[in-house]
């Protein structure tokens, strides 16, 4: 039996003794192939099994201010919650059972003191994380879900720093995984199956328009919240696109690999992860894997010929969508937005998926009132309340607002009810302000944030930013008229690893409106997103 990895999976309460179901075998597995845990399944092939360590909880982090926005007055108050804080990093919560044991620690139920909510918090030790040298597996997640805000991606509401460990406080997700929900349900029906791909489909879109590949997808990485609504957890072993470039690293499970991981070739990004949600929309609608074998080289075989076969009892709409998404080329292997457009995935599409979700530098332009009303209630300050939700500030008064806004979405209105609607409607409004209007505070935007830049033509302009070395070199005297605010001398900043170049294009709609749009030209892309976002919270035309 091979060595497994120092890692023991995580558990849930939806993992739990179940009969076996008759399409399906299962066994666990950590991080390698093994051999299967003495379970008494009957043999069927191809077999449904656990692969990796299953991401009950995910893992996610974010960084920022620990300052509360709470009201400084009592001031006897204020120092002592600080110093409660300081003593017991978690002094906010209180602490339930342990959900999980996972690589780096535990994995916790809590109760948030202030709003009475349930939240997941996990435990990462530092120690164990530089022991098994994942501290960039943990920086990448931390970075993107510190980024990520949408409906069907895991939820972050903060991250507790100390010497010895990284306290991570996520959306708690009541049912599990999806991989549990199969191996107990068996082959799902079509309509259900579709409700689960539609909103895979929206999170990995998502994921790609910010430029990130997941790279792990699996039923084991898509959890379930408490209305059976899907979200897409794990995202240790992503990688984030740059223009031109070609991802290498062989990565994920091997059943839901793309043959071009499995084969050590380069690939873009995107077209792997859409070969996994083949394979989930295979395993969805059949209860079992289109390629797996016992024996690995075997595995890789069936994989790199796209050998499986399609059952009789699908809709020939399903059989027609299947064999695109698990095309051997990659080249030839249709897109997200081709899967948008087939004709089975539009089938009772909802609304809500049928456009874009709100980029998450517009939804902190709109908050919701109610809530806001809610944590004042509890004695924060209104005026440091937006300030801090503006700025993406990590404090008490912005988690309750989080925790308070979520749990109002899910339970008043349905889930993503007439709030976000709204939200997601106003936040693709185009601005109707004159275009000069527009620019003018385009420019102000770029000198608050020290962004060298230079006009070539009306409306649109080329960009460079670094952060940290600009600072002396900008704006020395230039008006919001003038052509250009680069100087001569940018040696140094050429030179960068940091250095991020943009264009700013401004465009008039046919409902005469105007689309301001930003295009990385080189840099990278994290820091671009983040520059974006500031950007954006800046700008006060839109």
């Amino acid at each position: 039996m091979q060595t497994c990895r120092a890692a023991q999976a995580l558990t849930s309460p939806h993992h739990r003794a179940r009969a076996p179901h008759p399409f399906l075998s299962l066994s666990r597995h950590y991080g390698v192939r093994q051999a299967p845990l003495a379970l008494s399944l009957p043999p069927v092939s191809p077999r449904i099994r656990r692969d990796a360590c299953p991401a009950a909880l995910a893992t996610a982090a974010c960084s920022g201010g620990r300052d509360p926005a709470r009201r400084r007055s009592p001031a006897v108050r204020y120092t002592m919650e600080g110093a409660a804080r300081d003593v017991n990093p978690l002094s906010g919560y209180r602490i339930g059972k342990t959900l999980g044991i996972g690589s780096f620690g535990k994995v916790k139920i809590a109760e948030h003191i202030l709003t009475g909510h349930k939240v997941a918090i996990k435990i990462l030790n530092r120690r164990k994380i530089r022991s098994m040298e994942m501290e960039e597996k943990v920086k990448r997640e931390i970075k993107i879900l510190r980024l990520f805000m949408h409906p069907h991606i895991i939820r972050l509401y903060e991250v507790i720093d100390t010497p010895a460990d990284i306290y991570v406080v996520m959306e708690y997700v009541k049912c599990g995984e999806l991989f549990d929900y199969i191996v107990e349900k068996g082959r799902l029906q079509e309509e259900e199956a579709r409700r689960f791909f539609q909103q895979i489909i929206s999170g990995v879109e998502y994921c790609h328009r910010n430029m990130v590949v997941h790279r792990d997808l699996k039923p084991e990485n898509l959890l379930l919240d408490s209305k059976w609504n899907v979200k897409i957890a794990d995202f240790g072993l992503s990688n984030v696109m740059r223009d031109g470039h070609f991802l290498k690293t062989s990565c994920g499970s091997p059943n839901y690999a793309a043959p071009e991981v499995i084969s050590g070739k380069l690939y873009a990004g995107p077209e792997v992860d859409v070969w996994s949600c083949g394979v989930i929309l295979y395993a969805l609608l059949c209860g079992t894997l289109p390629f797996d074998d016992e024996n690995i080289p075997n595995l890789f075989k069936k994989i790199k010929g796209g050998i499986y076969t399609l059952p009789s009892h699908l809709s020939p709409s399903a059989r027609d969508l299947i064999p695109r998404m698990l095309v051997v080329d990659p080249m030839k292997r249709i897109t997200i937005r081709e899967i948008r457009e087939h004709a089975w995935f539009k089938i009772r599409l909802p609304r809500y998926l049928a456009v874009p979700p709100p980029d998450t530098a517009q939804q902190v332009k709109k908050f919701d009132e109610e809530t806001l009303s809610d944590v004042i209630k509890m004695g924060f300050d209104k005026s440091l309340l937006i300030e801090s939700l503006q700025n993406r500030l990590q404090n008490e008064a912005t988690v309750a607002y989080y925790l308070l806004l979520d749990n109002r979405l899910r339970t008043t209105s349905g889930y993503l009810g007439a709030e976000f609607q709204e939200s997601l409607d106003s936040s693709f409004s185009h601005s109707r302000a004159h275009p000069r209007e527009i620019i003018t505070e385009v420019l102000k935007a770029l000198q608050e944030l020290n962004v060298c830049w230079k006009k070539i033509g009306h409306y649109n302009m080329k960009c460079r930013w670094s952060p940290g070395c600009l600072e002396s070199m900008m704006h020395n005297g230039h008006g919001f008229g003038a052509e250009s605010s680069i100087i001569e001398t940018d040696d140094l900043i050429e030179k960068s690893n940091h250095t991020v170049k943009f264009e700013i294009q401004l465009y008039k709609t046919r409902d005469e409106k105007y689309l301001l749009d930003l295009q990385r030209v080189s840099g990278p892309q994290l820091l671009f997103l983040d520059l974006c976002s500031a950007f954006l919270t800046q700008l006060r035309v839109l």
